[in-house]
């Protein structure tokens, strides 16, 4: 009895393994747990990643409309071990919060195999020119996550940045492109209505996110058994014969392949250990994932037939040593919406018909076209000020909740050179040239010569990790970052010296009076823009 209790038990939500890697969850799971899943974990987990909520799940194992003793058994077992197997991967808490969010959560992670990569908003992906993939087995599966999905119909302007994208990928045949930018400008939804207007030109369509940093060895597995599916069995076992082999089915054909978010595979520069104040840490891979490095570096240097879009706030040392304007490998960097595409988000809120232009455009100004800024300012203002955009200005608060957390996210990863540097931009808010900056500014403890060489590659890191504003060979700051960058000064009561050994060891005079300068001449009076 106790076989068949057993043999009964796994037989439910088997189905799970056609679509999920189970046994690597299982081990993983187990990991995290510090010994291995029980029978009944295991089939809960497999009725989770089947889609089936807790009463459903209920209902199949108890026959039981009531789901009270599964919930407590997901909630004090499951979910546990999946935020911190996750938690560790990702180097941030991950939290489940329901269980419709943990198939979200391991498909990021990696878990999902076979079709684990197509976006929800993408309705029909060809396979080959006869015939389309039939989604039909997937679709449930799909429409799960449609918080994790690009809505593409609220898109608002990029015409003239998709344009040029798509000519340098169809017409110029480019095979790594890079899409740049800071957080929340809209990289991931420029890239998925980037990927509906060209899909019908490629063989497969495939989207990956690194927000969960999955290893390089599982990612390019399930690459190669998606565009090479007759070799799944021949695998390799090295990195760099999986990478060869991933380079001929590139080259077998066309594929668009989107790697969102690979930001998250870079390490920050404080977690790299300079031998010496006077050396800058270059943008490099966490440890663990310095094959991804290598996965770039061949798929730009060796010749196919499919194009590579990475979407990053900063930019991998290997795109810059490869790409060029006549070069099949290029960058593009995001901007700020204009005015007028702006705009479109604040109707779209509710926010247009309340407000005056003047009010509209000077909220707008504060974010410099910041796509999820605008949303997330815009959400405030109809639930804290009744749409009011004049009330939401008076108080002062630009930069706050989610806003506030991503600016801190990308500043964090800064070095201290590249933290004073921005400081010093903050305050001096017109555009300004390398040279100019080199000769007003010089780095205490250092000689002349060396300061102006740490100023040129800390700028140069600067404007890598898209935070420095340029025209010409001038530089500056956004509205947006200065207005971050003026309240932590605010906050930290312009206490700047953190030591003798500090970049940031700008004479507290001079600073106090320049930032109430600025704060009194520019913020108080109203004259900046911003």
């Amino acid at each position: 009895m106790a076989t068949d209790g057993s043999a009964r038990m796994e037989d439910d939500f088997i189905e799970a393994k056609n679509y999920w890697e189970l046994e690597k969850l299982y081990v993983d799971l187990a990991s995290a747990k510090g010994k291995a899943l029980t029978p009944v974990e295991k089939k809960f987990l497999r009725g989770l990643l089947c889609g089936c909520s807790p009463a459903e799940i209920a209902k199949v194992v108890y026959q039981s409309g009531s789901s009270s003793t599964v919930r407590v058994y997901l909630s004090n077992g499951l979910y546990k071990y999946i935020e911190e197997m996750l938690s560790n991967q990702a180097g941030d808490s991950v939290k489940v919060k329901t269980w419709s969010r943990v198939t979200q959560l391991l498909e990021k992670a990696g878990y999902k195999k076979g079709w684990f990569h197509l976006q929800p908003v993408i309705s029909s992906i060809k396979t080959n020119r006869d015939r389309d993939f039939d989604l039909s087995a997937h679709k449930s599966t799909l429409t799960q996550h449609s918080d994790a999905a690009i809505n593409t119909t609220m898109f608002h302007g990029r015409t003239q940045e998709l344009t040029q994208v798509q000519a340098w990928i169809l017409q110029e045949r480019c095979r790594l492109v890079t899409i740049l930018g800071m957080g929340g400008i809209g990289k991931t939804a420029f890239s998925v209505k980037l990927v509906e207007e060209i899909q019908e030109e490629f063989e497969y369509v495939i989207w990956r996110s690194l927000n969960f940093a999955p290893p390089i060895e599982l990612l390019l597995e399930q690459l190669i058994q998606v565009i090479s599916p007759n070799s799944h069995q021949n695998i390799p076992e090295t990195l760099e014969s999986k990478i060869w082999q991933l380079v001929d089915g590139l080259r077998a054909c066309r594929c668009l392949i989107v790697f969102d978010a690979w930001d998250a595979i870079l390490a920050s520069s404080t977690g790299i250990k300079n031998n010496h104040k006077s050396q800058i840490s270059q943008i490099r891979y966490r440890q663990e994932y310095q094959g991804y490095g290598e996965l770039i570096k061949r798929l730009g240097d060796i010749e196919h037939k499919s194009c590579i879009v990475l979407n990053s706030r900063e930019k991998p040392q290997e795109i810059a040593a490869l790409e060029g304007e006549r070069l099949p490998i290029r960058s593009f960097k995001l901007s700020g919406l204009t005015q007028q595409e702006s705009i479109l988000i604040l109707k779209t809120k509710g926010l247009t018909h309340k407000s005056t232009s003047d009010e509209c455009s000077a909220l707008l100004e504060r974010y410099a076209g910041n796509p999820l800024f605008i949303k997330l300012a815009a959400t405030t203002i109809q639930e804290l000020f009744a749409g009011n955009i004049s009330e939401f200005i008076a108080q002062e608060t630009v930069i706050f909740g989610e806003i506030r957390a991503i600016l801190d996210e990308q500043f964090h990863r800064l070095s201290q050179i590249e933290k004073y540097l921005l400081y010093w931009l903050s305050l001096h808010p017109s555009f300004v040239s390398i040279r100019q900056l080199q000769k007003d500014t010089v780095l205490p403890g250092l000689s002349p010569l060396t300061s102006q060489r740490l100023i040129l590659e800390a700028m140069e890191l600067l404007q890598k990790r898209s935070l420095i504003e340029k025209q010409a060979s001038r530089f500056s700051l956004s509205p947006v970052l200065i207005e971050y960058l003026v309240e932590r000064l605010i906050e930290e009561n312009l206490n700047l010296t953190r030591g003798k050994d500090s970049y940031l060891s700008m004479s507290q005079t001079i600073l106090t009076e320049n930032l109430k300068n600025f704060i009194r001449d520019n913020c108080l009076n109203g004259d900046l823009n911003l």
